[in-house]
């Protein structure tokens, strides 16, 4: 790290795309365009962004191109295979994978459920399919709490997802599910990330998700910018979920953060220490409550 810095602050704004990628089709995002439909679609007032030159990358509704930015601007093609949160955020960090972490369109085979019912002991699964997570819970939840079984679902992103209710599917036990399937999802089956979707409520009408959301990602090949950091004597600050998505490997300090208010209010604090090295950040709603539902007014 250059001696002209004391720390750089990473925010990743997941999901805050600008535009889609040559392989975007091969994903199923043809045409994909956060920022850009979100500029369409309404007066958006960001004149820090502005200043820093977000509209000189490219034309943005709204967003003017500045003769003098105060930052250096532009935009990335990823170079690995792949598209889902473990490959994007390690490449960041210098891993670039040649394959895909395996996804499953038509949900997981048999033989892997099979060994997830028999080795966590639960009464069956219901699910097993590419869903929404807010829309699977209204489907399926009444049912998962009639009968204990938990909800297993995946989705474009090489993701198995657990959701059960929290009174009935205690937080602790629902962990422990995940952590039975992060070690069968191994060999070809072995996801990027295992998932723990926890929700509350009385019924379909107002189930909903809670901040008690866990991942269990797989461990990065050593050789990457975190534990580099880490052994040059620096600090690296992880606030959210980054940490899991390196498996907490060469991080000093982990920030728990659970939406973006907190994430902020983290990162602030970071930059308000004495630390010297890397402060890596995610604001995780824009993905996990609007980008997925494509709400630009989120």
């Amino acid at each position: 790290m250059s001696n002209k810095f004391k720390r750089i602050c990473l925010v990743v704004l997941d999901s805050a795309g600008i535009g889609a990628m040559p392989d975007a089709p091969d994903w199923g995002d043809a045409g994909a365009d956060t920022l850009g439909n979100i500029f369409r679609s309404r007066k958006v007032d960001v004149p820090n962004f502005q200043a820093l030159g977000l509209g000189n990358i490219r034309p943005l509704d709204g967003v003017a191109v500045v003769a003098e930015p105060t930052g250096s601007y532009g935009k990335c093609t990823l170079r690995s295979n792949g598209k889902d949160t473990t490959t994007g955020h390690w490449e960041m960090a210098g891993i670039v994978l040649d394959k895909a972490f395996p996804t499953f369109p038509a949900g997981f085979p048999s033989r892997l459920i099979d060994r997830f019912v028999a080795e966590t002991g639960v009464p069956g699964i219901l699910g097993n399919v590419p869903a929404s997570g807010t829309e699977i819970i209204k489907e399926l939840g009444e049912e998962h709490v009639r009968t204990g079984k938990p909800i297993v679902y995946t989705s474009a992103d090489s993701v198995f997802q657990i959701a059960a209710h929290e009174e009935v599917v205690p937080i602790d036990r629902l962990y422990e599910m995940c952590e039975i399937a992060r070690r069968i999802l191994d060999g070809e089956d072995k996801v990027g990330r295992v998932i723990a979707r926890p929700f509350v409520g009385g019924s379909a009408n107002d189930f909903k998700r809670t901040e008690n959301r866990h991942d269990y990602a797989i461990p990065p090949p050593s050789d990457n910018l975190l534990p580099l950091l880490k052994e040059k004597g620096l600090d690296v600050v992880c606030i959210g979920k980054i940490a899991s998505i390196y498996d907490s490997i060469g991080v000093t300090q982990d920030l728990t953060a659970k939406n973006n208010d907190q994430t902020v209010d983290q990162t602030i604090n970071a930059l308000n220490s004495e630390s010297r090295g890397l402060i890596f950040s995610n604001l995780v709603d824009f993905d996990m409550l609007y980008g997925h539902r494509r709400d630009t007014e989120g």
